[in-house]
């Protein structure tokens, strides 16, 4: 059993199990942090960013200024924003069976994968894990094609010339590996490849192993995996979450008995709480309207916003917010506020229940009948005749380096009154902001993030009893910023195994058994032998035959009666020879009686002596030993065979015959 590590990005995780005879990639998430290394996509031209100044190094040896700009001592690339791959050379992607999908976040690579390496298998996930993750390649690819950029920059990543960058551009790792956005053919392409599963379903992976998803609470649709064969399982657990929101509970009995538990995807911000966070989000968001400001919330398109809308829901009456509009302001947001109430199945219980009433399961139904949220698809065409302020904007990317929030960052970035929250832990909200300083803008910092937490996982880990721990080895150790915080990681007896990018891990558990089936007609011919009480044994003769990874003792073929022919026919042709089978033999002898025995048939001169594992007796006047031991007995004597026949007869009379 091998883990190979695709990806060094602990909560957007690409990992590739071979068991039994299966290749199994379990998610395919794309890092989009190096997003944070490009200048943003402006919608309209922005005269500030086309006057910043090109990059040449204090000694003018590296001049890069058409491709790199300086920005408030930061430098940035000047060309569209490119993403970090999972790893493609470790092994060949085009031999991985299937790719299993834990939540839509963990599928936004998939493209890459299935459209450029040779990819024959099918990929699995939940309904909504496609529908969303449809809409988030959608969002992306639409984001990136309205604002194409002419040139392209490519100098910057040679490596005599990355060495003389300044951080982080410097540090940069795989930065050859880095590729553009797909396009929408290719997001089809992708997508016509996936299989529809629902929780607990059994799929059957060439008579080998069987994988199922389980519900993991984090977002609609997500799921854990559970991969096992007859004998051995494996568990898969990638953004969970224990806490109340609006996805269907988590499934942590199912996860007992796992021989290896591969855990990734928890929390970002494990010292934020996010019920504190979302008072926090709201008392900031009252306090900039109640002043004249407006409110910028970058996002993503589904997820977080339906528990941000649901909260607003609750707070807007108290807090007189009632006349201020809120926009969601997405290529996909109709689509992703329309499929959020039809999924009822992957709901929690709570929201289920309101279908039947019937009623709207969120409350951002009720938000959109009375006017008080307006969604668009981007700030052309209505959104601009009937955009009033103060209001509350909730758009794309989270980055700040392409989308919406673009355009509103330019808009407002230069009001104090104005305030941006960051509500998504993906980004660092500092690199986020840093293209667009000088900032006048308030900024407030309310990660949400609902996965486990170490706590949680640690209280999780003792209730269902793994033999092995996997994880990112960032789990193993105290963030960099807080070394001191030993309950920030994860502390296992025996510890963890930890992986990073492009590490091989040979997973300590060794298959044992495998299942064997038996025709009907041969095991009627068996003859059990009793060899003690309630233990009973046949032997067997037959062929064993193995097909999908199923294997069936069937009869042994008769001979065919060969026909009289002068010919000789060819050796090849004629059925293998079946031996008799050998009589088996079961027992111990015992000493007392054998060496009583012994005395009884003439031997009466016998020295016993003690051995590790058993007894040797030396027959002195014969000059003959005999060996008792656990596993076998040995007659030595020299050239006496009717003596060597009468003392193996003594000893076959204390063993069973089978």
């Amino acid at each position: 059993m091998k883990l190979y590590c695709l990806s060094g990005h602990p909560t957007l995780p690409c990992n590739v199990l071979k068991f039994k005879s299966t290749t199994i990639m379990l998610d395919c998430g794309l890092d989009t942090t190096s997003v944070l290394n490009f200048l943003p996509l402006p919608l309209v031209h922005s005269p500030r960013l086309s006057k910043l100044p090109g990059w040449v190094s204090k000694d003018g040896s590296a001049n890069l200024e058409k491709e790199l700009k300086e920005c408030a001592g930061r430098v940035f690339v000047d060309s569209q924003p490119e993403f970090c791959l999972p790893e493609r050379e470790l092994l060949d992607l085009s031999t991985i069976d299937v790719i299993l999908i834990s939540n839509y976040h963990c599928m936004m690579a998939l493209p890459y994968i299935t459209e450029h390496t040779g990819f024959t298998g099918t990929v699995y996930a939940t309904e909504p894990t496609l529908t969303i993750g449809r809409l988030f390649m959608e969002e992306l690819v639409n984001f990136m094609e309205r604002v194409p950029k002419a040139q392209s920059a490519t100098c910057w990543k040679n490596k005599e010339m990355q060495r003389m960058l300044p951080g982080p551009l410097k540090d940069v790792v795989d930065v050859w590996a880095w590729k553009r956005s797909y396009s929408i053919q290719e997001v089809n392409s992708a997508l016509s490849k996936v299989q529809l599963v629902g929780y607990s379903q059994k799929v059957e992976l060439f008579g080998a192993v069987q994988v199922s998803p389980l519900s993991s609470g984090y977002s609609l649709g997500s799921s854990n995996w559970i991969i096992q064969s007859h004998h051995e399982k494996v568990s898969y657990v990638s953004g969970s979450s224990l806490l109340t929101t609006h996805p269907q509970p988590m499934d942590q009995s199912s996860l007992k008995n796992s021989d290896v538990l591969i855990l990734t995807g928890l929390t970002q911000m494990p010292t934020a709480n996010p019920d504190g966070m979302l008072g926090e989000f709201c008392s900031n968001l009252a306090m900039t309207i109640r002043a004249g400001g407006n409110v910028l919330v970058p996002c993503y398109s589904s997820g977080v916003i339906y528990d941000l809308l649901e909260c607003l829901y609750q707070f807007i009456d108290s807090a007189n917010l009632g006349t201020t509009p809120f926009y969601f302001i997405s290529p996909v947001a109709n689509s992703s506020l329309e499929f959020s109430q039809i999924f009822a199945e992957w709901l929690c219980h709570n929201k289920q229940s309101k279908v039947y009433l019937p009623e709207p399961p969120f409350p951002h139904a009720e938000l959109i009948q009375t006017n008080k949220l307006k969604h668009y698809p981007s700030i052309h065409g209505d959104f601009s005749s009937e955009f009033r302020q103060p209001c509350v904007v909730f758009t794309g990317h989270p980055s700040l380096r392409f989308g919406d929030v673009v355009h509103f960052m330019e808009l407002w970035g230069k009001s104090s009154i104005n305030t941006i929250i960051f509500t998504e832990p993906d980004f660092s909200y500092l690199d986020a902001l840093a293209p667009y300083q000088p900032l006048a803008m308030k900024c407030v910092y309310c990660p949400i993030d609902t996965r486990l937490n170490f706590h949680q996982v640690s209280k999780l880990l003792k209730e269902v009893q793994p033999l092995h721990v996997v994880c990112p080895e960032q789990y193993t150790q105290p963030p960099l910023t807080q070394s001191h915080r030993s309950d920030l990681m994860l502390e296992l007896q025996p510890p963890p195994m930890p992986y990073r990018r492009c590490s091989v891990l040979n997973l300590p558990h060794r298959r044992r058994y495998e299942r064997v089936y038996i025709l009907p007609e041969l095991a009627n011919s068996l003859v059990p032998s009793e060899i003690k009480p309630g233990v009973s044994l046949a032997t067997v003769s037959a062929v064993l035959h193995s097909k999908d990874n199923k294997h069936t003792l069937q009869s042994v073929p008769k001979p065919p009666p060969v026909a009289p022919s002068k010919k000789r026919k060819r050796v090849l042709e004629e059925p293998p020879a079946v031996l008799a089978p050998k009589t088996l033999l079961s027992g111990a002898v015992p000493l007392e009686a054998f060496l009583a025995t012994l005395q009884k048939h003439g031997f009466t001169e016998v020295k016993v002596e003690e051995t590790a594992d058993g007894h040797i007796l030396h027959l002195q006047a014969e000059d003959t030993l005999i060996q008792l031991e656990e596993d076998g007995t040995h007659i030595v004597c020299d050239n006496n065979e009717p003596l060597r026949t009468t003392l193996r007869d003594l000893v076959l009379c204390f063993l069973q015959k089978l």
